[in-house]
């Protein structure tokens, strides 16, 4: 979200989905206000037993906290503290968010200055610490709001890289090699293993998802913006539907614009549905509207009408699914 107000943001999230069935709210990152703020340094934050710090190259792993690893869990605490005040009685899903083993793995640097997915000892002990820091925060959201059915996502938006080998070396005049697909697998399904059965989704809003594998490694439902998908991914989104896998379509763009009317956002949606050969009565429970990726580059004016649109176009896809 925009800003850098805790409580403005809660508010605004509480506000657009009061009432059953209008959606989801979730605990909202603030990146505006900073290092730490930010995807990255938030999920460092709240790694078990491995601290990062700032440096000119970005988020560094260290020895100790400091003052980086404190700010961050500091905002995280401010955003925990708004949240519970404004899901006071709250019942039903409440989605946390926190950066993915794999592009942690690509943007987390060692002592030498290069990534720690340059060394697959570092990925291992990256992802058993940040499975260890999501239980411990999942509890805390669950303490916090009694009521809630907690839905954690991970964020991948460098997993294709990781996957196609493309993420570059400190020096940027090569790349890490790709990394096998199982072991990608594996290291997924671990990390998504800390819900114990709970509702778990993986976002990336980089073209060519891997559905399959995210479904293998036990993602229950799978983010990504709507405009990147081609007739390609048409046989392994109907295979996820078919599976039980949930839909997180990215149909409301996430920096100001124009907004379509209702109906015109999931237009393509339903023409998607029509072309899988899918009943029109699956819709509702198959699909989950969204912005198409994050809206910290928004506006605060346009970021609550576009998650009030998305409740809309859900509506309209509701009543009017063919």
């Amino acid at each position: 979200m925009p800003g850098g107000d805790a409580r403005e943001s809660a508010k605004s999230v509480a506000g657009t989905f009061e009432g059953p069935g209008t959606g989801m709210p979730y605990l909202a990152e603030l990146p505006a206000r900073g290092p730490g703020a930010d995807m990255i340094g938030r999920t460092a934050g709240m790694l078990s037993e491995l601290y990062a710090r700032v440096e000119p190259s970005g988020w560094r792993l260290g020895d100790r906290p400091g003052r980086d690893t404190k700010r961050a869990r500091s905002w995280l605490g401010e955003d925990l503290d708004a949240l519970e005040e404004f899901t006071q009685g709250y019942e039903g899903p409440l989605k946390v968010q926190a950066v993915g083993p794999w592009t942690l793995a690509a943007a987390l640097e060692l002592h030498n200055g290069e990534v720690a997915l340059s060394d697959a000892g570092a990925c291992r002990d990256l992802a058993g610490s940040l499975a260890e820091g999501l239980r411990e925060h999942l509890a805390d959201v669950g303490r916090r709001v009694p009521g809630a059915e907690i839905v954690l996502q991970l964020d991948e938006p460098s997993l294709i890289a990781v996957l196609r080998g493309q993420v570059r070396s400190a020096s940027g005049y090569r790349t890490h090699r790709a990394v096998d697909r199982q072991l990608v697998e594996a290291t997924l399904r671990d990390v998504i293993g800390v819900q114990e059965g709970g509702p778990s989704v993986v976002h990336s809003c980089a073209p060519d998802v891997p559905f399959a594998l995210l479904r293998r490694a036990g993602a229950t439902g799978v983010s990504f913006d709507f405009s990147l998908l081609t007739e390609r991914d048409d046989d392994v989104i109907g295979e996820a539907v078919e599976a039980g896998t949930r839909l997180f379509a990215g149909v409301v763009p996430g920096t100001d614009g124009p907004l379509s009317d209702p109906a015109g956002s999931v237009m393509g949606v339903r023409t998607l549905w029509r072309r899988l050969g899918l009943s029109p009565g699956l819709l509702t429970d198959a699909v989950t509207l969204t912005p198409s990726c994050g809206l910290a580059g928004a506006s605060p004016e346009y970021a609550r009408r576009a998650l009030a649109h998305c409740v809309r176009a859900a509506r309209s896809l509701a009543d009017n699914p063919e």
